[in-house]
């Protein structure tokens, strides 16, 4: 079988993906959630012209000839509009986010007066009419889109769309991920394995990523090395609803490697097998009725870096992302490479700055696919295309950021 290029695996793996139900939840659980329509401000913001200062707010023909004494008719807290007007010589006492009474068209801020004996304030600035004075709409109009289909929504978000006045948004469900590891050689983190067995670590890797890009991770533990229990596991995740199974190691040429005879027994409909890629060439793409399949690698690195450029755009195309695969930008090399074979590499780099600023990308000593050490000190990958010819320090490059 020949290899497929990564570009063509990734057309295929998001060819038929559709994006998930829409549900409506509380601005308050809605963290990390991707909306699934495009918002609008329920209101304009601010709904008035608006102090920006603390201070006192009065006509600017006023305060031009300082210092001049105005006559204080009255207070406006936020939340506590002055229902008068103000005329020649008046001022207001007004705090920041109090709508400026009618008459006043600029604020004088406190540091600038000073009150008098009589109850009224000496002016000792001159101020420009509509200053510090924000006016209605300076943020956003009624009607206005603000928020987009596809945009995940953070602290920032958040803020904005309380402000427009969305007590619930409309967002995609979380794809439930189940993840199966595979393997009699493995146990879990903080048990106690045989000198023969490892630590099974790429589910935790694969979950936090599962998570990061929106997804809601359901962890089917450690299948053994038999056909029975992998099909067993994979009847789970079908039970269970869940829209992609991950399955870790297993998905090779070996004798011990079942995980394709086990998902045979399930109607598995294989789109691509085997990735012209480096780490992650055992990497197998299907369904299994309406879940999807992802069988990665059994190697830690080739696990992570395979989820990276394949499960989080999986992922994220399931929630509506317009742009699902990892942003790609410009850097130069910080060390020699060599020339490249038939399969595209991802090398694991560190990023500095050279004196002009540029991003410098450099290879780490070891690019074994199962040290997990170099990956966890890793800030970058280097993409290096197929077939690549040798690049000397200071040859640009592309880099995917970590």
């Amino acid at each position: 079988m020949n290899l497929l290029t990564v570009s063509e695996a990734q057309s295929r793996l998001i060819d038929d993906v559709g994006p998930m139900p829409v549900e409506r939840i509380a601005l308050a659980d809605a963290n990390g959630r991707t909306l699934a329509e495009d918002l609008d401000a329920l209101r304009t913001q601010p709904p008035f012209a608006a102090s920006a200062m603390d201070g006192y707010a009065v006509r600017a023909a006023d305060v031009q000839s300082v210092p001049v004494r105005l006559s204080v008719i009255g207070k406006a807290p936020a939340g506590h509009a002055f229902a008068g007007q103000v005329g020649p010589g008046e001022a207001v006492r007004i705090f920041t986010g109090a709508p400026v009474p009618k008459g006043a068209d600029t604020i004088v801020i406190q540091e600038h007066t000073e009150k008098t004996e009589d109850g009224g304030v000496l002016v000792r600035e001159a101020t420009p009419i509509d200053r510090y004075v924000r006016p209605a709409g300076l943020d956003f109009a009624l009607g206005q889109v603000l928020l987009r289909a596809g945009q995940r929504l953070d602290f920032r978000t958040l803020s904005l769309a309380a402000a427009m006045n969305h007590g619930t948004v409309p967002v995609r469900r979380k794809p439930v991920v189940a993840i199966l590891a595979t393997g009699d050689e493995l146990v879990p983190a903080g048990g106690d394995p045989r000198p023969d067995q490892i630590i099974a670590s790429n589910s935790h890797g694969v979950a936090s990523l599962v998570a990061d890009a929106g997804g809601k991770v359901f962890d089917l533990g450690i299948a053994t090395d038999t056909v029975e229990v992998i099909s067993a596991s994979i009847h789970r995740a079908r039970d269970a609803g869940a829209d992609v199974l991950v399955t870790l190691g297993g998905a090779s040429v070996g004798e011990h490697d079942l995980v394709r005879d086990a998902l045979g027994e399930n109607d598995f409909e294989m789109a691509f097998w085997r990735i012209a890629m480096r780490p992650g060439k055992p990497l197998m793409f299907g369904n299994t009725g309406p879940m999807k399949v992802l069988g990665l690698p059994g190697n830690p690195v080739s696990s992570l870096v395979c989820s990276l450029i394949f499960l989080v755009p999986l992922i994220r195309t399931m929630l509506g992302v317009a742009k699902p695969f990892p942003h790609e930008e410009p850097a130069v090399l910080g060390a020699d490479v060599r020339e490249n074979n038939v399969r595209q590499d991802y090398i694991r780099a560190t990023l500095a700055h050279d004196a002009a600023g540029r991003t410098v990308a450099t290879p780490r000593t070891l690019q074994d696919s199962s040290l997990l050490s170099m990956m966890a000190g890793a800030e970058a990958l280097i993409i290096r295309p197929a077939f690549a010819p040798a690049a000397r320090a200071g040859a640009p490059c592309t880099i995917i950021r970590l």
